[in-house]
């Protein structure tokens, strides 16, 4: 994992303000971790065995979609979301694998605020918005999706009615 991204850990809602863009780091992929990942999760020929994966759909070994994505999340967790405010995700939107990856791909993770709203019901916290996309080193896009998090605010504000 790339050491030079920066930690997520003083952030809060006020400090995701849309057009955002933080880098979240790499992460190299190797066949090891995709066969690992693939044979607990999703053991799919393709993700297990790089001899039937060459004469598969994708002409040799990928990983799972859902490794991808839980490598993307552990960037995410450590170099984009607070400790201290982060209080979980809602769900995602418009999850898309929209390549491969391969054995000895780096990955990295950019995460892009699209819309911050401080709550109605709850205004110590907000709802923000994320586009997470992932990169190979080759700068081919390998996953999007829409990310919907909770973040704990700096300040608290009552809302007069």
């Amino acid at each position: 994992m790339d050491d030079n991204a920066t930690a997520g850990d003083g952030r809060h809602f006020e400090d995701y303000a849309p057009g955002l863009v933080v880098e979240c780091g790499t992460v190299a992929i190797d066949e090891d971790a995709i066969v690992d990942f693939a044979e607990q999760f999703d053991p799919q020929e393709f993700h297990t065995d790089a001899k039937r994966a060459a004469a598969g759909p994708f002409g040799g070994l990928v990983a799972s979609g859902w490794h991808t994505a839980s490598l993307m999340a552990r960037l995410l967790v450590t170099r984009y979301l607070s400790g201290v405010s982060s209080l979980g995700s809602p769900g995602i939107d418009e999850l898309r694998w929209t390549a491969p990856v391969r054995p000895g791909d780096v990955l990295s993770v950019r995460a892009t605020v699209l819309e911050a709203r401080r709550s109605r019901s709850k205004p110590d916290r907000g709802l923000v918005n994320t586009l997470v996309e992932i990169r190979n080193q080759n700068a081919d896009v390998v996953l999007t999706l829409k990310l919907m998090n909770l973040i704990r605010c700096r300040t608290h504000r009552e809302e007069k009615i």
